[in-house]
Formats: C-alpha cells, sequence, structure tokens
C-alpha cells in the first residue's frame, strides 16, 4: 500500500513535470560535481578574514541550506555596524556549468509537503557552498552602518567567514521574547546573547525606519505538514515571529545595499519589484466595510495605517485581511535595472532599490547578482549582456511563479487528504482569490483553500462566507465548496 507521503511526493514530481520544472537533478550536472574534495578557500576577488567575528545563522529548524550569517557591533559615535555574509555560491557554480544550467532552468528550490526540490545538487547547497557552522567558507558580506534606523554608511566585498552558531527561528524568537531559553547553541559561544540582542534592536530600528515610509505589515499563515512516519497528520500554522522578523529586516537591508552598489559601480542590477495595484480600488472597498477610508490613488503609507489599526482592533481576522491585500497587491516581478535609470521600486515595502542576493543556494536571482557584484569587485563589465539578463528576468518570475504553484498544488493534496472524511460539512471562509478562471476560498480551522464551485456570484476578495465542503480528490488537489 503506498504511503501518504510517497504519494504526496508522486504529485509533486507530477506537478513539477507539469509546471515544466526539472524534479531530478541531471546526471551531468552530479557528475560535475563528483570530484570535489571540499569548499574552495580562494576566490577570484580579494578576500578578507573575517572568521574570528561572532557569526550565526538564523534559519528554519530543519533548513541545511544556511545561505547567510549575521553578526553587529556597536561603533564609537553611537552607530551599529552590521553585517551580513552571503555564501559565495559561484565560486563552485561557474557561469555556464552543468549545475548551472538546471539552476537556470528551475531558478529556485521548490518546498513541497512530502519533499524539496532543491535547486543545487544537495552535496552543494547543503555542504560545500552552506555556511555550516564550524567551517570555513567564503561570501560575499554586505557591510551597513546603521544610525537611528537608517543605513548611513555601507560597503560590499568578499571574505573568509566561520559560522559560530547555528540558531532557528522558534527557539531564538521564544528567548528574544522572554518566553524560553537562550539556545544551547547561542549559550556554548561566549557573548553570542548579546550579540544576538544587538541584531534584534538593529533590525526593530530598520524595520520602524522603513514602516514610518510606508512599509506594509501582513500577517499571513504559512502551513507545515505534519507526519507520523509516512503518515500525514496534520498541516500545522506557522506564525510570523521576532526571529524571521530579524533577519527578514537585515535581508532587505543588504538587498538595498547591494542594489545601490551595482547602479555606483555602472553594473546592471536585477531588481525584485511589486508594482503599483491595480485593484486599488477593491483595497478600498475592504477598508471601507471596516469603516475605514483609503485615498483614491494608491498611498503605501495610508495602506498601512489602516493595516495597523485592523490588527490591533481585530487580531484575530488579521490574517484574512493580509491575504486579501497582498492578493490584490499582485505579484512580485524580476526586471533588469540599468545604472543611472529609476528603479521601479517595491510597494509593499516602500523601498526604492531591492534586488535578491542573500540566497544563492535556493534562488537563481540571488546567483546572477551575485556573478553582477563580482565582476564589479574584480573591476570587470557585467558577465550577461542587457539582452540575456531580460530573457533571465523574465524566466525567473514565470517559474518562480511556477514553483509557488507546485507548492500550492501539493499542499491543496495533503489538505484533501485531511479532510476527505469531512465532505459535508460547513465551515467560515474567506474569499482569497476571484477571476474568470474561478473563485477561491480559504478555511482556517484546519488550513485549507479551495474553489468555491457553486454560488459564487457576487462576491469577491475579502468577502467571509460560509460555505460547505462538497467534493476532494487527492491526486488532482481538488477541494471543492458550495455556499452554505
Amino acid at each position: 500500500m503506498t504511503s501518504q507521503r510517497s504519494l504526496l511526493a508522486a504529485i509533486a514530481r507530477q506537478a513539477m513535470l507539469d509546471r515544466g520544472l526539472q524534479p531530478n537533478m541531471p546526471a551531468d550536472a552530479m557528475a560535475e560535481i563528483s570530484h570535489l574534495a571540499g569548499a574552495p578557500q580562494s576566490a577570484d576577488e580579494p578576500v578578507r578574514d573575517l572568521r574570528a567575528l561572532l557569526w550565526c545563522s538564523i534559519d528554519n529548524d530543519d533548513s541545511r541550506d544556511l545561505d547567510q550569517l549575521s553578526v553587529a557591533e556597536p561603533l564609537p559615535d553611537g552607530s551599529v555596524r552590521v553585517l551580513v555574509a552571503v555564501a559565495d555560491v559561484d565560486v563552485v557554480v561557474r557561469q555556464g556549468s552543468a549545475v548551472d544550467r538546471h539552476a537556470a532552468t528551475n531558478t529556485t528550490s521548490v518546498y513541497t509537503a512530502a519533499v524539496t526540490f532543491p535547486m543545487l545538487p544537495e552535496r552543494l547547497s547543503t555542504d560545500l557552498t552552506s555556511l555550516n557552522p564550524d567551517a570555513d567558507r567564503l561570501a560575499i558580506v554586505v557591510e551597513i552602518v546603521v544610525r537611528a534606523g537608517a543605513v548611513v554608511r555601507s560597503e560590499v566585498y568578499g571574505a573568509r567567514v566561520r559560522n559560530k552558531a547555528k540558531l532557528a527561528y522558534n527557539s531564538v524568537a521564544a528567548w528574544l521574547s522572554g518566553q524560553g531559553q537562550l539556545p544551547e547553541a547561542a549559550a556554548a559561544v561566549a557573548g553570542m546573547d548579546a550579540q544576538l540582542e544587538l541584531q534584534d534592536q538593529i533590525a526593530q530600528a530598520l524595520r520602524h525606519d522603513r514602516i514610518t515610509h510606508g512599509a506594509l505589515e501582513f500577517q499571513t499563515t504559512e502551513v507545515r505538514p505534519q507526519f507520523d512516519d509516512d503518515r500525514l497528520t496534520a498541516l500545522t500554522p506557522e506564525l510570523p515571529n521576532r526571529a524571521k522578523q530579524l533577519i527578514e529586516d537585515l535581508m532587505i537591508a543588504a538587498n538595498g545595499v547591494v542594489a545601490r552598489f551595482l547602479d555606483a559601480n555602472g553594473l546592471p542590477s536585477l531588481r525584485r519589484v511589486v508594482r503599483t495595484p491595480q485593484r486599488w480600488d477593491r483595497i478600498a472597498q475592504l477598508a471601507a466595510q471596516t469603516g475605514d477610508s483609503l485615498p483614491a490613488t494608491p498611498d503605501s503609507r495610508a495602506l498601512n495605517v489602516f493595516l495597523c489599526k485592523r490588527r490591533e482592533e481585530d487580531p484575530e481576522r488579521f490574517p484574512d485581511l493580509s491575504l486579501s491585500v497582498i492578493k490584490l497587491l499582485g505579484s512580485g516581478e524580476y526586471v533588469v535595472d540599468q545604472p543611472g535609470e529609476e528603479p521601479p521600486g517595491h510597494f509593499g515595502l516602500a523601498v526604492r532599490d531591492y534586488s535578491h542576493t542573500t540566497a544563492p543556494n535556493r534562488r537563481y536571482p540571488d546567483l546572477l547578482t551575485q556573478r553582477l557584484v563580482k565582476a564589479a569587485l574584480e573591476g570587470k563589465p557585467a558577465p550577461y549582456p542587457t539582452e540575456m539578463l531580460e530573457h533571465l528576468a523574465a524566466h525567473c518570475t514565470e517559474q518562480e511563479d511556477n514553483a509557488a504553484k507546485v507548492e500550492r498544488r501539493v499542499r491543496k493534496s495533503a489538505a484533501a487528504l485531511l479532510v476527505a472524511s469531512r465532505v459535508g460539512q460547513s465551515f467560515d471562509a474567506i474569499v482569497t482569490g476571484a477571476s474568470e478562471k474561478g473563485t477561491w476560498v480559504r478555511v482556517s480551522t484546519p488550513p485549507i483553500e479551495g474553489m468555491l464551485a457553486s454560488g459564487a456570484a457576487g462576491v469577491d476578495v475579502g468577502d467571509r462566507v460560509r460555505v460547505r465542503l462538497t467534493h476532494v480528490n487527492v491526486e488532482r488537489g481538488f477541494i471543492d465548496f458550495a455556499r452554505a
């Protein structure tokens, strides 16, 4: 009898193929890395020896592909120097190699409920190019000096680093919030407690500064599958926490620095943008339903004031409102920005300069950006002509969307497994999507999403409805509801 994990893995593999993604690592890519004896210790660009600093990684409990480290230190003038080290993946994955060709095809690691499809061979992403604890690794370091929540100076350079503590979001967040002990890996390193507190302090200052400039604060609920051996037992909601916010804030700052660094050095950059929302009128309608008002034209500051008010007044429903607004803002995309041009910016983050740079083990745009950065450090021209970069930007956007659809497809199959015995039951739901392709609703308990196959007339994103589960198809990931 096929186990539930095996069934979901087979569904995931077929979904990858259906979306033009390669579920298997090609034989030539595996052969290419078979001769590697260990992680490289020298790079083309000059590197500084920063192994003595109190570097740490903070990621998911089960993460093995560690892309970045961080460290902070106070300066005499009251400012704080923050360093973000990003794994030097390019030193192993050379442009045009077999491994690079596969990475350029999928453009991202795909994380499904049953199996992960890594962008790079695991021997690289979880070992030779991963910033593993107590291992010397090459990295690209983004150095920022922060005063009163603003970046006042920055620098980008190559370095040799060493992870002193591999930490996880949940345990670090519990300690920072006074609800848990200092994680054992942090307690084993003298000064790591003060280091984490300083990083948290600076991250919060960076976040506050972004919010004053209109950055949007959302709260969405991710789900993580729980298995008992090979049997799926639950989809557990994962909420944002302080440690996740810490890393998010430092990475946003680092991504901005890299974008400006490339522009200053006369090289193009691959920007991650969310343009001005086209469905602002519907967002304004959602605000009006709660007695609030928004301007007639898109305004990120006004939108965030509304979101903060709703989170304070109705925290239980705030994740649903967040999801509705995110859907109406539209998805992000990659675009090429030429030096000296005005970039389109990121509406949701309220930042002018934003590129993906801090996860080259998992995302191809980050590896592309790393190669541009290294060209700047070596005083060389861009390794990609403009036309190729534009093609890659469009391809990365498309494949990222395909990967998200694969992940969502498998989540729906997993959800279908859990609720197959509950056909006929009714639930409270919120409309999360409405187009000519259909109307979708999300139920919070259990955390499932499906199509409103009957009774969808007159509803729109953000509306609350009572629905009845009418049909489930695990193989196809179908969960159908009707208005109750």
